[in-house]
């Protein structure tokens, strides 16, 4: 009686924390549960972690998650920027804090101002509260296109997934996604004018804003062929067009500061090639051919040939292309859509392929609405297990430091 008790009160306590209108519970008991499962694998990883160029043997946890970019964000948040580009012996720009920017080390300054507390700390903080407000946020955007029981699984793919461990350590990606999230929101919402202020703080944080521009673009696009079906009426055109422009502007931003503050039109375009030199060498940046070259650089590391590696890469392309024309890509809508292809020729267009790839994947956030569609429970939890065993494999190629380590996350 006694155990048929506790699982009927289990039952009507599930129930409630379900109901659409505590989506939030259900959300924060989901985000919980993933932080436990990601914060477990990243402790098991730092009891094996021998000394490295960041931490001793066996580092605490938050020193643990300040390491690779982290110590970058380290440097800006206690130093700032360099006035003068630092120079290989060959006289080549070489790597600096120029390749990242200031929003999120900002954040991170400011709370160590007021609080005194230490980098590593308050640099995790900040993560993990941005990655809960991403949470939160994801379900509301996904909740304008897709059932909230299929949006509850989304979230939980996304704090689950593979790459999700970067959400809790002292990386800007939490950060970035909470605030692109928000962009998409307002952009489905139709309140062009809440975007500016998000728009100006997103691009200031990782290099998104010449995507967005180029989604908010294709939006107007759209919305001026379908005016006679959806309507299209002025003041929403001027407010569309006035944003799409400020978000090029944006993307250029800082570029510009880059180029001011060190007198070098190319400072920041530079240092992020400075990344890619021990790849392929110091090359220019010429758009659409970085994959390519990525495809030389990976046939003399694996022995595949060339020309296989990039016909496999444009059918990549062609398959997810052909993916955003499928059924359950349609039902998150036009604008979740335009999104992703924009994103995914702004990789295509400026980055290099390696291991950070990945990371840079995670913008694709609304491919968890697709995978959350089918219902089916065994699908749905080998799905979970899936991505929780893809965060060990991820952790240990891409997080923990084996040696030399050519696989950054």
């Amino acid at each position: 009686m006694a155990n048929g008790s506790l699982a009927s009160t289990a039952r009507r306590a599930t129930t409630a924390i379900l109901a659409p209108e505590r989506w939030w519970m259900a959300v924060i008991g989901i985000f919980v549960a993933s932080r436990i499962v990601t914060t477990s694998i990243l402790l098991a990883y730092a009891s094996i972690q021998a000394t490295n160029a960041w931490t001793g043997p066996k580092p605490d946890y938050f020193s643990f998650a300040k390491i690779w970019d982290g110590h970058w964000y380290y440097i800006i948040a206690l130093t700032g920027y360099p006035r003068e580009l630092p120079l290989t012996d060959a006289g080549h720009v070489s790597e600096s804090a120029w390749a990242f920017m200031p929003g999120y080390p900002g954040v991170v300054r400011a709370i160590m101002t007021v609080t005194t507390l230490d980098y590593a700390y308050v640099a995790v903080m900040v993560s993990v509260g941005f990655s809960l407000g991403a949470a939160l946020l994801f379900y509301r955007l996904l909740h304008l296109v897709l059932p909230s029981t299929t949006a509850l699984f989304a979230v939980a793919i996304f704090c689950f997934a593979p790459l999700s461990p970067i959400l809790q350590v002292a990386y800007a990606e939490s950060m970035a996604l909470f605030l692109l999230m928000l962009a998409l929101y307002w952009l489905l919402k139709r309140q062009y004018w809440m975007l500016l202020p998000v728009i100006a703080v997103l691009s200031l944080t990782r290099p998104s804003g010449l995507a967005l521009a180029l989604a908010l673009g294709l939006h107007v696009v759209y919305r001026w062929w379908v005016r006679d079906r959806d309507g299209f009426p002025r003041r929403e055109a001027i407010a569309a067009i006035t944003v799409t422009a400020f978000s090029v502007l944006m993307g250029f931003a800082w570029l510009l500061i880059a180029a001011i503050m060190t007198g070098s039109l190319t400072a920041y375009t530079d240092t992020e090639l400075a990344w890619r030199a021990p790849y392929v060498g110091n090359v220019e940046l010429v758009p659409f051919t970085a994959w390519f070259q990525g495809a030389g650089f990976w046939q003399t590391q694996w022995g595949i040939p060339q020309w296989l590696l990039s016909a496999l890469l444009v059918a990549v392309v062609l398959g997810f292309f052909g993916f955003l024309l499928s059924r359950p890509a349609r039902r998150l809508g036009v604008d979740l859509r335009l999104w992703m292809l924009s994103y995914a020729l702004y990789l295509l267009a400026v980055f290099f392929p390696q291991s950070s790839t990945f990371r840079l994947l995670m913008p694709m956030f609304p491919l968890a609405g697709a995978l959350a569609q089918p219902k089916s429970p065994t699908y749905r939890i080998l799905l979970l297990l899936a991505c929780i065993a893809g965060q060990w494999g991820w952790v240990h190629i891409a997080w923990w430091v084996d040696n030399y380590d050519w696989t950054p996350p």
